[in-house]
């Protein structure tokens, strides 16, 4: 065992250094976040996998038996020390008296029972069973809860190596149903980090192509980058056949190649044949070997633990620099957590629910006015949303009212008649211009209203922000309080703002100010109309001359104009279907009498000046609304709130009796405390083995 030994160690210390690195969170207790450089080895059940582990420490120490023996990752860290000076008192560390074969020199330790020496191999194998079992009971369920085993040796190379349950495809026995998945998620999972080495074990007597452990390897790594594959059962293949062509990457290649090895058989186990007798076989084996003896020092156990020695050294210096500034950056994350979970030793409750509700209504009023630190590029918040409300929302909310989507010129028209009485209007009236106008004013109450709730709605959206703060999940109960406590102060400020807009919309119903500077009078109206008939009219030609003939008056004689008649109107169409004999009978008017027919000129100018009359007044009412109504909600909704948020605040949370409850913290933020408080601790301490490296 000393030729294993005798090379590769160039530098121990940074194997050492990762070693370090892994006991440092597996003693603490918390998921390494580090992607730590480690070989993984995976392989069939068949494989030999354990015989290959066991050649390397060079003894017997991994559980034996059939189905799934290796149910936990074992984390097997070896150590090259030098052989301890011979003294009377060092045979009395040795634990056991029926081990032959235990040597001073050579121990091992758990990680889970700290400095407790093992110098017996045969009870480091109980100890697996035993801590096995005690995390997957005794049936043949599997655990990816990591056993850290360090083993010191003269005779190891300071070597790093993560063993896996061996893949299976059928279960047998108690084994689970879905065995095959769980070991497959657990080895993928091992052997997708980045800085993983995989050492793929794989029966030389089998067909390479249906290799299980090479397989999984090339999911995760296609270009077989950082795979190496480990040849066992060299000596079984059939007669006349050798593994050369794999040797020489002409069947699957892989950068890091292949290295062939001879293992103790079952027989040899069971007869318990000594690991260095079986290493001896192996080099006669290779040596006198007709396919491998001109390259037999590239065969082998021992050189397979040098080629792993070296490879894991170069992969540990070239990603070293990566993990220290993993480690920083990990480091500053959890610290900053843990900073904002806040200390677990509280102080005077009633100090602190009084700070946290000035810092709150603080926060509110920055919000509200945007002098906020946290202000974003990306999407507008806080009052810039109000502000879209008013300015984008409402304002074209209201423009886009048409009073006379729902009033047309028949109903106008109706309106004139009605509003006349009994005696026909001698001009526009007044009456009609005002009714039809109030009735179109309390239409924008509505879209009023409308505009209250999406503030209100934004406001609860601050809130959520606000209190979505680590401070408030690290208390729920303060947070449920908060919540209800401003809930309730917004809904009880929504009635007098709902009010006031209310209120704003009669104003502007109840009085109609003809007297607005703004406002189109009647004649202007009137002016506007007649001019536009008088261009649409057809002008008559003189053919002879082309000039304009000019329009005659009626010559005397001529038939009146039949003005209930043949020209339309209110009641032309119900006087048209009547006959003289039933005219002149006078029939009473028919119970429901509405306007038919099609207007007459005086009719249709008359109701073109009052639609240019409304849409002149309220187009004034509207600005007028633009303007106020967000002027109302400012003054009742929003700036309320800011300016009496504290005080309502301290009136309904400001009590001694329930402080207390209030400031309980959740179960999350006492368990998440801890985590990284750990997890902090941790990489501390990595980070201090580390920047011992230059």
């Amino acid at each position: 065992m000393s030729s294993q030994a005798a090379g590769g160690i160039s530098d121990p210390g940074l194997i050492t250094l990762v070693n370090k690195l892994q006991d440092v969170f597996t003693t603490v207790g918390v998921q390494n976040p580090i992607d730590l450089p480690q070989i993984v080895v995976v392989g069939s059940q068949s494989s030999g996998k354990s015989s290959v582990l066991e050649n390397i420490v060079g003894r017997d120490f991994l559980p034996r038996g059939t189905g799934i023996v290796t149910r936990r990752p074992l984390v097997l860290q070896l150590i090259n020390r030098a052989p301890a000076a011979k003294t009377n008192g060092l045979k009395d560390e040795v634990n056991t008296d029926s081990d032959k074969e235990a040597n001073v020199d050579e121990w091992g330790e758990f990680l889970h029972i700290p400095g407790q020496k093992f110098y017996d191999f045969n009870k480091i194998r109980d100890e697996i069973v035993k801590e096995t079992e005690a995390k997957t009971g005794r049936n043949a369920g599997i655990s990816p809860a990591p056993i850290n085993l360090r083993i010191y040796s003269p005779n190891v190379l300071t070597l790093t190596l993560v063993d896996l349950p061996g893949l299976t495809k059928v279960p047998v026995g108690d084994q689970p149903r879905d065995i095959e998945r769980q070991i497959r998620e657990m080895v993928l999972k091992q052997i997708s980090k980045p800085n993983a080495i995989i050492l793929a074990v794989t029966g030389a007597n089998t067909d390479l192509a249906n290799s299980d452990g090479l397989k999984l390897a090339r999911e995760v790594d296609p270009e077989g980058q950082r795979t190496i594959g480990v040849l066992t059962k060299v000596d079984l293949m059939d007669e006349g056949t050798d593994v050369v062509d794999i040797l020489a990457g002409r069947i699957i290649p892989l950068r890091l190649g292949y290295v062939p090895v001879v293992n103790r058989g079952q027989r040899d186990i069971d007869n318990r044949k000594p690991i260095t007798a079986a290493l001896d076989n192996e080099k006669n084996f290779f040596e006198n070997h007709k396919a491998y003896r001109n390259k037999s020092s590239y065969c082998g156990t021992p050189y397979l633990a040098r080629k792993l020695n070296l490879i894991l050294m170069m992969h540990i210096k070239q990603t070293l620099p990566d993990i220290k500034a993993r480690i920083q950056a990990s480091l500053q994350k959890y610290s900053a957590e843990l900073q904002s979970l806040g200390d677990s030793m509280l102080g005077n409750s009633a100090n602190i629910v009084l700070n946290i509700i000035t810092e709150f209504s603080n926060e509110w009023r920055t919000v509200l006015e945007g002098n906020n630190t946290e202000l974003s590029s990306v999407e507008l918040s806080g009052g810039a949303r109000i502000s879209f409300v008013f300015h984008e929302l409402y304002s074209n909310g209201i423009k886009a009212v048409d009073p006379f989507d729902q009033v047309k010129d028949v109903d106008i028209r109706t309106v004139l008649y009605n509003s006349s009485g009994s005696s026909p209007s001698l001009f526009v009236g007044t009456a009609a211009f005002e009714l039809i106008v109030k009735q179109q004013i309390r239409r924008l109450e509505e879209p009023s209203l409308k505009c209250v709730s999406l503030v209100y709605d934004e406001l609860v959206r601050i809130l959520t922000q606000l209190l979505g703060k680590q401070l408030f999940r690290r208390y729920p109960q303060l947070k449920e309080k908060f919540h209800a406590v401003v809930i309730a102060f917004f809904k009880k400020v929504m009635d007098p703002t709902n009010k006031l807009v209310k209120d704003l919309v009669s104003m502007e119903s109840c009085y109609i100010n003809t007297g607005h500077p703004d406002f189109l009078n009647g004649h202007r109206a009137m002016a506007i109309v007649n001019e536009r008939h008088s261009q649409s009219k057809p002008v008559q030609v003189d053919p002879k001359t082309g000039k304009p003939i000019p329009s005659t008056p009626a010559r005397a004689g001529s038939p009146p104009l039949d003005t209930n008649g043949s020209d339309g109107g209110f009641f032309g169409s119900f006087f048209a279907s009547k006959n003289k004999k039933k005219m002149a009978a006078m029939e009473p008017p028919p119970p429901t009498l509405k306007a038919s027919g099609t207007l007459s000129e005086r009719e249709t100018i008359e109701v073109e000046v009052i639609k240019l009359l409304i849409n002149s007044y309220y187009n004034i009412v509207k600005k007028t609304l633009i303007d106020m109504v967000p002027k109302a909600i400012m003054l009742n909704l929003v700036q309320f709130t800011k300016d009496e948020m504290q005080r309502e605040l301290l009136e309904n949370m400001y009590r001694t009796d329930t402080l207390d409850d209030l400031l309980k913290e959740s179960d999350y933020t006492v368990r998440r405390r801890k985590e990284c408080q750990q997890m902090v601790e941790s990489l501390s301490r990595a980070s201090e083995i580390v920047s011992q490296v230059q």
